[in-house]
């Protein structure tokens, strides 16, 4: 009988043991990506030069490091790819678009569009929304974005497939710089 208990005993400790060391050498997922909704609010919307700039634009992921690492694979990828949840795309301070969860918006493949007004470091919502949503310069979002071949997940930019951007680098670079919830 006490034999037994020693088995079990070691069994146990060796169970333990693998489980220790297998999450310590990264065994199991290595990527936890965090598949939820992103509803943001005004507050949520802040200087685009606290964020990653991959130009021409700048970009972040609210739901933690493992989306924003993603969000960053896929916005450097030569090839596309789906940008997870959270993610946040701003080419100028006064528009956003933002990936909601899977299912949100199939037109959109689930980005919400934003115009934005900023007001010192205070942002306000002017509208938001799906294929509906016009930006600050009355322009339908969707109708651009939704140019965009499908590898770059309704992402414009440089022979992406969408319209071309009615102005030079150094003039989009001008207006980030506008940002005035910036330091």
């Amino acid at each position: 009988m006490a034999r037994g208990k020693k088995s079990y005993g070691f069994a146990f400790f060796l169970l333990f043991f693998a489980v220790v060391l297998g999450a310590g050498c990264g065994g199991g997922s290595q990527n936890k990506i965090i598949n939820q909704d992103l509803d943001m609010q005004a507050s949520d919307f802040e200087c685009i030069k606290n964020w990653e700039y991959i130009a021409p634009y700048y970009l972040t992921n609210k739901l933690g490091a493992d989306n924003l690492a993603e969000t960053l694979k896929v916005a450097n990828s030569p090839n596309g790819g789906t940008f997870p949840p959270g993610t946040i795309i701003q080419l100028l301070p006064m528009e956003a678009m933002v990936k909601r969860i899977k299912g949100w918006s199939p037109e959109t493949n689930d980005w919400e569009f934003f115009a934005l007004a900023i007001t010192g470091t205070t942002t306000t919502i002017i509208t938001r929304g799906k294929a509906e949503t016009r930006n600050f310069a009355k322009m339908n979002c969707f109708d651009c974005h939704s140019k965009a071949a499908p590898q770059w997940d309704f992402v414009c930019g440089q022979n992406h497939g969408c319209d071309p951007f009615p102005a030079n680098d150094q003039f989009i670079q001008g207006l980030q710089n506008t940002d005035t919830r910036c330091p």
